[in-house]
């Protein structure tokens, strides 16, 4: 069977024990998995457990999610957060992941000064530097501040550190209405971790999450914003990113579907970026940055 190096499946797509989760991932084919903190600490044998399953499954992590709103708060509020991300990060070393995801804080209270993000997220970054992780910040259409990609790499530019990059997650570039030729001001080195899922329809607006985008996410390829999709994963490859791609598939019908079934259905998908996108994107690696600035 045909090994996908470079994509790998998000744990809480499929249902089932986290055992039978990593089984049905790499008897379709990858050779990753994208694991949710909920799914490690939930493993009856604790995080040692969840360890041990990992490596009986033969599947290597690409990395753990999710710390949510850290960034730009005070006092109390920021010291527990600091608490619960220093947790997070012995976890993702436990599981010889590489990274950190987090996402931009939703809460109303956060500040919205970008400085003071950008410092927040430099703490960060240092306290995952002895353990050897990386941090992959990303936007959130419905955040508090940072809702377009460009926020974000604003936030990890100002906060320079060599372990803190971007990540990038097609839903919410696309609910919140980012232009795709901004890519070009990003530097693909720093780009961490790609997260993609395709919808069943129009995305709704940035303001009303909701159930919907629960249950009509699918993988990309199987819904209405393939095209989108299509040219976000070229453009990337000519930018010059090589790192990996995540399908990152919230989707409650799912939840209640056999895994199987399921990654067979992220299979598909991953066949069909593989195979149909970034194949007629083979000729690219030539066409640079400094080349595309003149365009």
């Amino acid at each position: 069977m045909t090994m996908f190096e470079s994509y790998s499946l998000d744990s809480r797509t499929l249902a089932g024990p986290l055992e039978a989760r990593l089984a049905a991932i790499r008897q379709a084919g990858f050779s990753k998995v994208m694991l949710d903190a909920r799914d490690v600490v939930s493993h009856p044998g604790g995080v040692a457990g969840a360890v041990t399953a990992l490596r009986a499954s033969g599947l290597h992590p690409a990395g753990l999610q999710t710390l949510h709103d850290f960034e730009g708060l005070s006092g109390p509020l920021h010291q527990y957060k600091v608490e619960v991300a220093k947790s997070m990060l012995q976890t993702c070393a436990q599981l010889g992941a590489p990274r950190l995801l987090v996402s931009a804080s939703t809460l109303p209270h956060a500040s919205t000064d970008l400085a003071r993000l950008a410092a927040d997220l430099h703490k960060l970054a240092m306290l995952a530097v002895p353990l050897g992780l990386q941090v992959a910040y990303k936007a959130l259409s419905w955040g508090q501040s940072v809702r377009g990609f460009l926020d974000a790499w604003d936030v990890v530019s100002d906060a320079n550190c060599s372990n803190l990059g971007l990540g990038l997650d097609s839903f919410h570039m696309f609910a919140n209405g980012d232009s795709l030729d901004d890519l070009i001001e990003l530097e693909p080195e720093r780009i961490f971790q790609v997260q993609l899922s395709d919808f069943m329809g129009d995305i709704p607006a940035p303001e009303i999450p909701g159930q919907t985008t629960r249950s009509l996410r699918v993988f990309p390829g199987q819904g209405a914003h393939s095209e989108q999709l299509a040219d976000l994963v070229l453009r990337l490859a000519r930018l010059g990113y090589n790192g990996d791609y995540s399908l990152d598939v919230s989707n409650d019908d799912y939840a209640q579907l056999p895994a199987e079934h399921v990654a067979a259905q992220a299979r598909q998908s991953a066949g069909w970026l593989n195979d149909d996108v970034l194949h007629r994107a083979a000729p690219l690696p030539h066409w640079t940055r400094a080349q595309a600035n003149t365009c």
